[in-house]
């Protein structure tokens, strides 16, 4: 949502089953990479089911003030003209990401070891979030930081005249991080090495091979991957296909889950296997989830899933799956509220420093509408089966899955429920509300009407 935007409470309400086949909008991280990616190749690639939510359109903003050329055209395909590697341009104005974690990150690495000056800002939200994540190995590379204190926006970056190639051992499991540090990499001459403990989403190694760069990834005798990168390649342009967002498939998932009767399918879903811990914990749960018509698309497998209503059980989920579904844990909370005994989630450090803190957010939100929960500094336990669920306003934080999460909640719960922002959804999933009323849910920015 832009920091400039008002808030618009939404109330969702039981009501009929879910039926129907829908699909979910283009996958976020893939939309992001795949703009700027085309605007460091030289040539014109063109993108199938961008994404158009405001984070995706905040890179693609970010991309045009250095200089690429991205238009939609009357396909609903955009076409990125890139200007290639070492020929950004220096932005003239402040680049505005609103909500965008992953745009702002992303895009400081890949100015980093470009020799332009950039201010970035953001909403309320991304203003409190750390950047210092990714703006210390920057340093390392060479890129000068002014920044608020505790690395928040806004941030001013003066990128190195020549980045200096660097070996990386990420502190902690981040995509982000990592792809921020390849990023810079790709314009610094030599050979930037990235370690990473605990594997994360690849997004970012799969598709700088698909455009053409020296990158290759291995594991050393510690089991840990070992990414390098050869610097200053000639990226090639590229024809992609987004797949569905698992992370917003999880929604309509839990959903179908945990509302009577409900049967629904959801086409083109990407199945990363850094991705679809979500999947595998909500079928250990019980749940009836089937993956039809697997295939691949742009270097990716996907699948159309079919999801009935289930009796589902609490689990304990693994700590190392925490990687694989960090976005997705709001919702698998909503899930565990209709399960069965308790569900208990450790691991979850990495939610405090998201677009809200997310583990308290969803601590918050369950106590909120009667669902009982325990919360730590990195574990979360829900105990389903509370007898009158709902019936509470939740505080969003300005988070989109914190509002979507709860929403999910009142579609299912005895009594409705309330979220005190629904416009922060346009983040990452602007059809949310047409989608699910499309099934049959009971959403409405009138808690009168929605009751």
């Amino acid at each position: 949502m832009s920091h400039t935007s008002a808030p618009v409470p939404l109330t969702s309400a039981a009501g009929s089953p879910l039926k129907g086949t829908i699909r979910v909008p283009g996958d976020k991280s893939i939309s992001h990479r795949s703009l700027m990616f085309g605007a460091l190749a030289v040539g014109r690639t063109t993108v199938q089911g961008l994404l158009e939510s405001e984070d995706v359109l905040a890179t693609a903003d970010a991309m045009r003030a250095v200089g690429a050329k991205i238009e939609k055209q009357d396909d609903g395909s955009y076409t990125v003209d890139g200007i290639g590697l070492g020929s950004l341009l220096e932005p003239e104005g402040v680049i505005d990401f609103g909500n965008a974690g992953t745009g702002v990150r992303l895009t400081m690495g890949i100015f980093g070891s470009h020799n332009i000056a950039a201010t970035f800002v953001g909403d309320a939200s991304l203003s409190k979030r750390p950047m210092g994540r990714v703006l210390d190995p920057l340093r390392e590379m060479g890129t000068n930081v002014i920044a608020r204190d505790g690395d928040r926006l806004p941030a001013s970056i003066r990128g190195a005249e020549q980045a200096l190639p660097i070996t990386y051992r990420v502190p902690m499991p981040s995509a982000q991080v990592k792809s921020a540090v390849l990023l810079a990499g790709l314009n610094a001459p030599g050979v930037t090495t990235v370690i990473e403990p605990i594997a994360t989403r690849d997004h970012t190694e799969k598709m700088l091979k698909g455009f053409g760069a020296d990158i290759s990834v291995s594991l050393n005798e510690a089991g840990e991957r070992v990414i390098k990168l050869t610097g200053q390649p000639e990226l090639k342009p590229q024809n992609i296909d987004v797949p569905a967002d698992p992370s917003s498939a999880a929604f309509p998932i839990v959903a179908a889950l945990i509302v009577p009767g409900s049967d629904v399918t959801i086409e083109n879903v990407m199945l990363n296997e850094h991705r679809t811990g979500i999947i595998t914990t909500l079928i250990e749960m019980g749940g009836d989830i089937e993956l039809l018509n697997k295939r691949s698309a742009g270097g990716e497998e996907v699948a159309d899933i079919r999801v009935k209503h289930s009796k589902l059980k609490g689990i304990t989920v693994p700590a190392k799956r925490a990687p694989s579904m960090i976005d997705e844990y709001p919702v698998l909370a909503i899930a565990a509220a209709f399960a069965e005994g308790d569900t208990f989630m450790p691991g979850l450090e990495e939610l405090r420093v998201k677009e809200s803190d997310r583990l308290s957010a969803v601590a918050r939100g369950l106590e909120a509408n009667g669902i009982p929960c325990v919360e730590t500094e990195d574990t979360l336990t829900v105990t389903g089966g509370a007898s009158d669920i709902g019936g509470g306003t939740v505080v969003t934080h300005l988070d989109h899955r914190i509002a979507m999460s709860f929403l999910i909640l009142g579609i299912a719960a005895h009594k409705p429920v309330t979220v005190d922002d629904g416009a922060v959804i346009a983040t990452s999933f602007p059809t949310f509300t047409s989608l699910f009323e499309e099934l049959g849910a009971k959403i409405s920015a009138n808690s009168s009407e929605a009751a």
